[in-house]
């Protein structure tokens, strides 16, 4: 019983309602949803605009994720309903709601993908803004509501590709603290009750093909490779409150890996996977390829990402 409770339950909080959280996080809570640890429900705020929070809200909180490619080469083609999401808020004209959702004692983590643009803050935020400007603003302003109501910590999982993120966003979140003249009672709880978790994600997602059927009863579709990894730094289950495993709901799925430092992995996936991606586009545009598939499949370009990625990279 316990179990089906917590699947009830909106236990994490998502920044971000874009392609790549819905094949990724929100997949992943999905899985478990339907297994003997379910991950819970997610509540997703759209930080800017309001259309896709509406859509998600239109179609009840449900859509569709296509896993389509190889694995272990074999071909890969399903589709899963995802049912993940309880409802989708907007900042814009949503915020009480949000704050509410912040304040619940189910709630254990809050998950962002803003972009590297959103660890950023604005001369704008102020803490009486109804939403603040930035995502760190925002954050703190949650972040104060719970501790005003006497909240436990949350688990802050970002997924913003960049180096030691949430230490970053750490960071953004007790300047702006400061600059607001926030107690130290409450600096402290942001600091020490709530655990920072420094991530990498790794997923290819897009939009499907104009002639896929599904996407045109399902606005909200994407399309992911089979591959997926999050890895998490730090040991899963740590001593005390919101730095154990149970801050992290999805730390059950196979996708997830805890690590000790992930710098070494931050260097392979920039280096061979984007550092290809970048050589390619230097090497094959010019002779007029589009895509990674005709690049492999050409005859030019293929012995030369080879050498470049084997004799090269891999070596450094």
């Amino acid at each position: 019983r316990g179990s089906a409770q917590r699947a009830m339950n909106e236990t994490i909080l998502q920044f971000g309602t874009g392609k790549f959280l819905r094949c990724f996080l929100d997949l992943f809570a999905e899985e478990l949803n339907r297994g003997p640890n379910p991950a819970g429900k997610i509540v997703a705020v759209q930080s800017t605009g309001t259309e896709r929070a509406r859509q998600i809200n239109r179609q009840q909180s449900r859509f569709h994720a296509a896993i389509r490619g190889l694995d272990g080469g074999q071909v890969v083609d399903q589709t899963f309903e995802v049912a993940s999401i309880s409802r989708a808020l907007a900042a814009a004209n949503q915020w009480e709601q949000i704050f509410a959702a912040a304040r619940s004692d189910a709630l254990v983590c809050v998950v962002s993908n803003t972009t590297e643009a959103g660890l950023v803050l604005d001369p704008a935020d102020k803490p009486d803004a109804i939403p603040p400007v930035s995502f760190p603003a925002k954050l703190l302003a949650l972040l104060l509501t719970r501790f005003e109501a006497g909240g436990r910590g949350l688990t802050i999982l970002p997924c913003e590709l960049v180096e030691r993120n949430a230490e970053r966003l750490l960071n953004l979140v007790l300047e702006l603290a400061a600059r607001w003249r926030v107690g130290d009672k409450a600096t402290h709880w942001i600091r020490h009750a709530c655990s920072w978790r420094n991530t990498l994600v790794d997923r290819i997602v897009s939009a499907p093909r104009a002639d896929d059927p599904l996407a045109a009863r399902d606005p909200l579709l994407a399309v992911a490779e089979p591959f997926a990894l999050w890895l998490i730094e730090g040991k899963a289950t740590e001593a005390g409150g919101a730095t154990s495993a149970s801050g992290i709901p999805v730390a059950a799925h196979p996708a997830v890996e805890f690590v000790e430092q992930l710098e070494p992995y931050h260097l392979r996936k920039v280096r061979i996977l984007n550092g290809a991606h970048t050589a390619l586009v230097a090497k094959a545009l010019p002779l007029g390829i589009e895509t990674v598939r005709q690049a492999l499949d050409d005859a030019r370009i293929r012995p030369w990402l080879e050498s470049l990625l084997f004799e090269e990279i891999v070596p450094a």
